[in-house]
């Protein structure tokens, strides 16, 4: 996130069946020694008569790799419901063995079940995220509430969870490991969190309400993706000035697969809109542009997605309070880092004053600048609005330091970044991608594929897949997922590991340029590859580490791409082949610091809309109000808009994900900046000690321990805030 979440199916399979354990998009690791490890089978699964290719085991090199040539949204119905099928029959299994429970008779086999399912989400999750059409939304919005519904009764039932609890009622006394008596604490407690004790009415209530949920999250996904399908066609190329020209010839590309030659299309999505934010000096393109992505789902037409929101408010505080929790932040929190609402509001309006402080003197800065061109004669009188401030920034930051984004880019090609981002990974961790595109099946043309294996032992640890370029189908945004995650129990595997993002593809015979925001979104959709791809663990059920946790290990791995090392090395100019001058280098880490108001500000008030939005009894019903209100209630400058408003809040409102957790992002950089003081510290960036330590403490270890009693054992203490105070300009009050 993964900046996002997967598609429901898999996560609630992955939460439930998986021993209930807390699983987020990224799966953690564990190398620890277990007493009395099992080596039982995985229950077998059996293709269905029909042959349907959505079920069927993957074959191929690297343990099986999944069939993305098969992939047809019309075989998912048929392969729910046999897969359905087979999974109600595994776990039926568990609860009628005669055998009184125990964690080999009970945990054990619910670990191993379901592997056709979970093959079967991987596909529907690309198909819906990656491969979207009309046909795969109608499927989505008819099926989601089915699975929904299949899999919250499959594990309410009062058979099920009795094993579960004799066997956590005997945790002390029947020799069960360290690890193994973590795993039937969680999944009890997990179990009574979700609903295990409710009377049967109750229960029912419980299927009810998820399975309304769900579909609530498949229209309101269906509505955003509506509108980020829209382009904003240009006629007149006089009105992109400003813009670099290989993307003004990128947008000539989208506009003819549009079926509209000799114009340019700029696409309704970040990644399009941005450039032309902050390059574009025809001011009234700069707002439609705005105007447009800043409204998305918020238009008062059929993809307008507020009554949508509204309702599903509703159904998360009813299923909070049936589950006995006040509200639903403290029902998704009760199983994070932080533990509380109060705790994470805490660290937000910590940052919080000095980030809007910061920002009324970029304003101010960006303000004089406009003033002084206005007298110039360069253009009219104008007040900073929230479609100048990127522009205007940009021009404060070339004031300030001699620093132009335009030169920066050149040096910025993808394929060269990619191959930085994987040197890296060698030098920290023995990490190495081979490419091998073309050799196993893909979903769209354009992805790539890479053999990942150990550089000392040359032993494989998966395949990567690369999808990086936005087109239509594809959600916004950028996201990790597995196809196929680490585990030892059932006999070890191997990681499928995918990185997609949306950067707008270079023109045909150009190499794809990138802002060094969309280089910083490589290089942290690749930290969460990273933690999948090193991850060593027995039990699956110990992988999942808590939401404040995911975004670390990508946030760390940010740090890299501006160090000497890989610029030198792979930030080279598309042309000339030369490295990036270190004249602009300095530039660059000159202005590190710049702009941190904006970005912190930006993603801030986000991030405490959303607790507030539910860490409350009563569910807003007219949206744009409550957003309204509540950014004028934290001060949120005029002049900048949340990153993600509320009617195209998809990290909220397309799952339960992060909702009231948006906050876990600032919860990760605090840890994320603590942990790059570590390497200062020692050695620098490439300090083995350090990174060693990283490695076996943190990123192999999923959930096994608590993961703050881990970064203790990591650090040495708990983070300190002050670290990114400091990462970002702010006053420490040292």
């Amino acid at each position: 996130m993964p900046r996002t979440a997967p598609p429901f199916a898999r996560r609630q399979f992955r939460r439930v069946s998986m021993m209930l354990a807390s699983t987020a998009m990224l799966v953690g690791y564990s190398q620890m020694t277990l007493a009395a490890e099992t080596t039982a089978p995985a229950p077998a699964a059996t293709a269905p008569a029909d042959g349907n290719p959505m079920l069927a085991p993957w074959t191929g090199p690297f343990e099986g790799v999944p069939p993305w040539d098969k992939m047809d949204p019309e075989l998912f119905p048929d392969a729910f419901e046999k897969g359905m099928a087979e999974t109600k029959a595994q776990v039926q299994a568990v609860i009628d063995n005669p055998d009184a429970p125990t964690f080999e008779n009970t945990h054990v086999p619910m670990m191993l079940a379901g592997d056709t399912m979970e093959r079967l989400f991987a596909l529907w999750g690309v198909q819906t995220s990656n491969k979207s059409n009309d046909r795969v939304e109608d499927i989505d919005a008819e099926w989601s509430p089915k699975l929904t519904t299949f899999y919250t009764e499959l594990f309410l039932e009062p058979k099920l969870f009795a094993r579960y609890k004799a066997v956590y009622d005997a945790r002390n006394s029947s020799g069960l490991n360290a690890q193994q008596i973590r795993i039937v604490e969680r999944s009890y407690e997990e179990m009574v969190r979700d609903g295990a004790n409710l009377s049967a009415a109750d229960k029912t209530k419980l299927v009810a309400l998820n399975s309304k949920l769900e579909g609530l999250f498949s229209t309101f996904s269906s509505k955003l993706l509506g509108d980020e399908k829209l382009y904003t066609f240009v006629t007149d190329k006089a009105e992109l000035a400003g813009l670099e020209s290989g993307f003004v010839a990128s947008l000539a590309s989208a506009a003819e697969a549009q079926g509209k030659p000799g114009q340019w299309a700029i696409k309704n999505t970040r990644s399009s809109a941005q450039p032309v934010l902050q390059n574009a000096t025809n001011r009234k393109l700069r707002e439609k542009v705005y105007t447009a992505f800043v409204n998305r789902g918020d238009n008062g037409d059929a993809n307008d997605t507020n009554a949508t929101i509204a309702e599903i408010l509703k159904l998360r505080q009813q299923r909070a309070e049936l589950l006995g929790f006040p509200n639903h932040a403290a029902y998704r929190m009760a199983d994070t880092m932080a533990k509380t609402p109060e705790a994470a509001m805490d660290l937000m309006m910590k940052v919080w004053p000095a980030a809007v402080a910061r920002v009324h003197e970029e304003v101010a800065d960006m303000q004089a600048i406009a003033d002084a061109d206005a007298k110039a004669g360069n253009g009219p009188k104008i007040t900073i609005e929230p479609w100048d401030y990127r522009f205007y920034a940009e021009k404060v930051r070339k004031a300030k330091y001699d620093l132009d984004e335009s030169e920066v880019k050149p040096y910025l090609q993808l394929d060269k970044l990619v191959e930085g981002m994987f040197w890296s990974a060698g030098q920290l961790y023995d990490l190495g991608f081979r490419e091998n595109t073309g050799t196993i099946p893909v979903f769209d043309p354009k992805v790539k594929t890479f053999e990942v294996y150990n550089l000392k032992t040359n032993e494989n640890v998966g395949v990567l897949y690369l999808d990086n370029f936005a087109r239509d189908g594809k959600r916004s945004g950028a996201w990790m997922t597995t196809y196929r995650s680490q585990q030892t129990l059932g006999g070890e595997r191997n990681v499928l590991a995918s990185n997609n993002n949306n950067f707008t593809e270079g023109a045909k015979g150009e190499p794809t340029l990138v802002s060094l925001d969309d280089a910083t979104t490589l290089f942290h959709e690749f930290g969460h590859g990273i933690h999948y791809l090193l991850q060593h663990v027995y039990y699956p059920a110990l992988a999942g580490v808590p939401r404040d946790f995911v975004e670390y290990p990508s946030q760390v791995n940010e740090n890299w791409l501006m160090t000497p090392e890989v610029l030198s090395k792979f930030a080279t100019h598309y042309k000339t082949g030369a490295p990036i001058p270190q004249a602009l280098v300095d530039k660059i880490l000159a202005s590190d610091k710049f702009n941190q108001g904006f970005s912190t500000v930006e993603y801030l008030s986000s991030a405490i809309v959303d607790m507030k939005l539910h860490d409350r009894k009563t569910p807003p019903t007219d949206i744009d109000k409550f957003e309204r209100e509540t950014l004028a209630e934290i001060g949120m400058p005029k002049e900048i808009v949340m990153r993600h408003r509320l009617p195209q809040f998809g990290h909220l409102f397309s799952s339960d994900a992060y909702s009231a957790g948006y906050y876990s992002y600032l919860w990760s950089e605090t840890m994320d900046a603590d942990t790059w003081a570590a390497f200062t510290e020692a050695g620098g960036p490439w300090d083995r000690t350090v990174a060693d330590k990283f490695r076996t403490i943190l990123l192999m270890t999923g959930n096994e321990t608590d993961r703050a009693e881990a970064y203790r054992a990591f650090r040495g203490r708990d983070p300190d805030v002050k670290a990114l105070l400091r990462k970002r300009g702010f006053p420490t009050g040292e």
